[in-house]
């Protein structure tokens, strides 16, 4: 949306920014490191790092700086109020209790993908049939919250098809593409060819990109006008998304999920 010059708060976003800052790969900061990655001054980033310490979302020793629980309230009033995790949630279990597998609703943000809701426990509805092994707990972390890489990801490539064509054009234009695996797809070439592919047939696998052993597909979930406003995927093995079982299993699960949904989003 856009916003008045007089009544943009320019504090408001810096502190933002320096929240956002924190991440897996920098989980305490300095003000010199804040500031680097706020991009904003020493000095602005370290009036910012004092004020939210004396706030309780930082916690601090020896000049570096880490997030506290606090921050949580921002993910659980939103997980706890929004729309679409509660339309969601009761699909994500219907499935995950047909198939023993992890599904998960997903929405794009910049150049990552959140998930936004994650099917709860899987296990057999049969209690005479052996009860699979717990799903394993992968390196990203497949929690509630957790933020993926758009390009390396099922549902991040799903999505990014979704956009309008120049929007799409001008967002991998400006995006760096880094190596997770060594099956990343890290040239904007060949993800243009597999956004496109995405496009085409309106559902997406991703192979071991984001993390070793991670197999995926995802589909688009569309409103009643036609809007993407989230995409649908499962993590299972290898040869579950083989073409042949893929499209006799799970694609048509995934599908009908999809379209039953579609009055509700």
């Amino acid at each position: 949306m856009d916003i008045a010059k007089a009544d943009f708060i320019e504090g408001m976003a810096k502190g933002m920014a320096v929240l956002e800052s924190f991440d897996t790969e920098r989980q305490r900061l300095n003000a010199t490191l804040a500031a680097q990655r706020a991009g904003i001054t020493r000095a602005a980033a370290r009036r910012h790092l004092l004020t939210l310490a004396y706030l309780g979302y930082l916690e601090s020793e020896d000049g570096y700086y880490w997030l506290s629980p606090k921050v949580l309230r921002f993910s659980g009033s939103y997980l706890a109020s929004a729309r679409l995790p509660r339309v969601l949630q009761p699909t994500l279990n219907r499935l995950a209790a047909q198939t023993q597998q992890s599904f998960s609703g997903v929405v794009l943000d910049a150049d990552q993908v959140v998930i936004v809701a994650r099917s709860v426990g899987s296990g057999s509805s049969y209690p005479d049939k052996p009860q699979p092994a717990a799903p394993r707990v992968l390196a990203y972390g497949l929690h509630l919250g957790a933020r993926l890489p758009a390009h390396a990801t099922s549902t991040g490539r799903m999505l990014l098809a979704c956009l309008p064509r120049k929007e799409f054009s001008d967002w991998i234009k400006t995006r760096a593409l880094p190596r997770l695996t060594p099956h990343t797809v890290t040239d904007g070439k060949t993800l243009r060819a597999l956004v496109s592919e995405a496009r085409a047939q309106d559902w997406c696998v991703a192979r071991q990109e984001h993390e070793l052993g991670v197999f995926a597909l995802a589909v688009p979930l569309r409103n009643m006008r036609g809007m993407t406003v989230a995409a649908l995927n499962v993590v299972t093995a290898a040869e579950r998304l083989e073409p042949a079982s893929m499209r006799r299993d799970l694609l048509p699960l995934l599908l009908d999920a999809a379209r039953e949904l579609r009055p509700l989003l």
